[in-house]
């Protein structure tokens, strides 16, 4: 059983707006703060708007409205507001106008800083811009770009009008932005010419144009002009941001939205099928957001948030709302952490004193392979919080994001939820104790727990994490699919959220994940997460990263193969294979030896860094790998293929 390894100080107890939410209603102690706020959420809810200052130009009724059936609870009933006018428009008009909203940094080192009035005027003029393009209330405008301020621009002014955003992540090729499009039926699309990525342009608008022929819905393509490179254009069609922004006003009201009314799509990642549309409203993803950017990462006015991701990723709207419902600090970074130096991170950590870093264990352990030595060249010493999501932990890398960027005093918020919630299912807070790789228990307000395959409760062993209760940001639906979303989530068990991730909860109360359920392999009839197996092997000293996959296994039904990268001073050979295999054996158990070990020198990743196990797998048995877009290093892609 893992140990504590932090508990948090006197100070960040006092300190913590979790304390002050905890004082203010007479309660204890965590346990205690997690069965008040899940028993009753109407209650729980009702008070976290008050206490985080949420704004309404209407006040709800009612808080929660299960009429329909838990699978299409509304919430906050009547309540009228806006997610702009809580996040921007507030902050501009009053003594917060003068903090920096936005600090933006490119690759080279390029800087801007944005303010909160300026980003208000500049909200209002493109928001201006979009109503004279015909863009109403419930429209649907895509936004593809690079990590550029005006990716919040554009991703606000049109949620400020009461249209829907649709961010769609700036990585992807041309079919799976037109699927995306296609699927929103967008009339307008927020676009950028090009930008930079290790030192090469990016030719984004030349794959906007293969994509958008197959979108019969859309009207207009705005390009903002970012790295001066020579584009296709079509003209009546194509239309230049500056050119449609320069004539307008830079006032413009938020629009009067109902708490229910959409404000923004999110597809998920598609590894699967069809890619899905999770629709999140005003009310609730307002509510849900503020609450965990609030009272997990305890973020206050003045601290500078940053979290390595892309808007085309729940976490960047997440990051975006959240932060700025506080009138805080959002750093944009255009760039990968690496490049053009494996200190290019923690460089920009001193640089801007940010307060809150966001990562994912992928890509620290591919910042580990640099050694610490580009760590210690840096002063990391404004970091007060550390946070991470995307997938599991293995203790070697949580071990080294805690020591060495954390000096051992920071807390990891390790958070876990999804795109369908646009937000977290569980969550440490800043006022608890924490082991390795765990993430301590379920979020506030998620009535969640662990099930065996026959729906019964189970503590001590793997099961599926559920929710029984709704919470005001799940999904309403998925966009014009709603008989696909009552099947993916609410067809296993009668009124309970079936999430697809193995959850196992330890004799301490302590709660920690294991992947997706859809990843599981099962060997022999016992069912293991990869993660398991890739948690094995980067214990040992020569494994820098790891990715396994099941196949096809004519007697155990399935076996293991894993996909090793070495560290710098390891070179592939028989007997580290089979040292490899033995590694794994020490920590799960013979069954689960794999059938084999592959040396490649890189894993296919996303560029928020995640591995694409389906991928892999399709690569490895000789299947179709049919879209590839959203890959950083497709290279790797074919290393797959030549694993030795």
């Amino acid at each position: 059983m893992e140990e504590i390894v932090w508990r948090p100080t006197d100070e960040y107890v006092k300190n913590a707006n979790i304390t002050r939410f905890m004082k203010k209603h007479d309660i204890n102690t965590y346990d205690e703060l997690i069965k008040r706020s899940t028993e009753d959420l109407e209650w729980f809810w009702d008070a976290v708007m008050k206490d985080l200052n949420i704004e309404w130009f209407e006040p709800y009724k009612k808080v929660l409205d299960t009429s329909k059936g838990i699978q299409w609870a509304k919430w906050f009933i009547g309540g009228k507001t806006n997610i702009v006018y809580n996040c921007v428009d507030r902050h501009a008009k009053s003594d917060k106008k003068d903090n920096i909203a936005i600090i933006w940094e490119d690759e080279s080192g390029n800087t801007r800083k944005i303010t909160y009035q300026t980003l208000y005027k500049e909200i209002n003029k493109l928001a201006n811009a979009l109503k004279k393009l015909g863009v109403k209330k419930g429209d649907r405008v895509g936004i593809y770009m690079p990590m550029v301020p005006e990716i919040v621009v554009g991703f606000l002014a049109v949620i400020k009008i009461g249209g829907i955003s649709v961010p769609v992540f700036s990585g992807f090729g041309a079919y799976a932005l037109a699927s995306r499009l296609d699927i929103a039926s967008a009339k307008v699309l927020l676009t950028a010419d090009g930008s930079m990525r290790r030192g090469k342009t990016v030719e984004i608008k030349k794959e906007v144009d293969k994509a958008i022929d197959t979108v019969s819905s859309l009207e207009h393509v705005v390009v903002y002009k970012h790295v001066g490179i020579d584009i296709p254009w079509n003209e009546g069609r194509d239309l230049w941001w500056e050119d449609i922004v320069s004539r307008e006003s830079d006032e413009c009201k938020s629009m009067v939205m109902d708490s229910e009314d959409y404000a923004m799509i999110i597809f998920s990642s598609g590894t699967t099928g069809k890619p899905k549309g999770t629709v999140h409203t005003h009310g609730g993803a307002l509510a849900q957001i503020t609450k965990e950017l609030g009272y997990y990462f305890d973020v206050k006015e003045d601290d500078v948030f940053f979290w390595l991701t892309d808007i085309g990723w729940m976490m960047g709207p997440w990051m975006i709302i959240g932060v700025q419902s506080f009138g805080s600090t959002v750093v944009i970074f255009e760039g990968a952490p690496n490049y053009p130096e494996p200190g290019r991170l923690w460089e920009l950590i001193e640089k801007h004193k940010i307060t809150h870093l966001g990562i994912s264990p992928t890509a620290i352990r591919l910042l580990m392979r640099y050694g610490d030595d580009w760590v210690k060249k840096h002063d990391l010493s404004s970091l007060r919080i550390l946070g991470s999501t995307g997938e599991p932990w293995d203790p070697d890398s949580w071990n080294w994001f805690f020591e060495k960027i954390g000096g051992k005093k920071l807390p990891i918020i390790n958070i876990s939820g999804g795109t369908e919630i646009v937000g977290c299912f569980l969550s440490p807070l800043p006022i608890t104790p924490l082991k390795p790789c765990t993430l301590r228990g379920p979020g506030l307000g998620m009535d969640i727990d662990v099930f065996d395959d026959d729906g019964r409760p189970v503590r001590g062993e793997m099961g599926h994490l559920v929710a029984k209760k709704p919470a005001p940001s799940m999904t309403r639906g998925f966009w014009n699919e709603p008989d696909r979303y009552l099947e993916t989530y609410w067809s296993r068990w009668p009124n309970v959220w079936y999430h697809g991730d193995w959850a196992k909860i330890d004799e301490d109360g302590f709660w920690s994940l294991h992947g997706r359920s859809d990843d599981t392999i099962k060997v022999a009839g016992r069912r293991t997460g990869p993660a398991e197996i890739e948690a094995a092997l980067i214990e040992h000293p020569a494994v820098s990263e790891a990715a396994t996959i099941g196949v096809p296994d004519e007697i155990k039904g399935e076996d293991i193969v894993s996909f090793v990268v070495l560290q710098p001073e390891y070179s592939p050979n028989e007997e580290l294979r089979k040292e490899l295999k033995q590694q794994v054996v020490k920590i799960m158990g013979k069954t689960l030896k794999p059938k084999d070990i592959k040396f490649v020198t890189d894993l296919p990743k996303t560029r928020s860094a995640k591995i694409v196990r389906r991928v892999i797998k399709a690569k490895f048995l000789g299947e179709d790998v049919i879209d590839v877009s959203s890959i950083e290093n497709p290279e790797a892609v074919e290393g797959i293929g030549n694993a030795v």
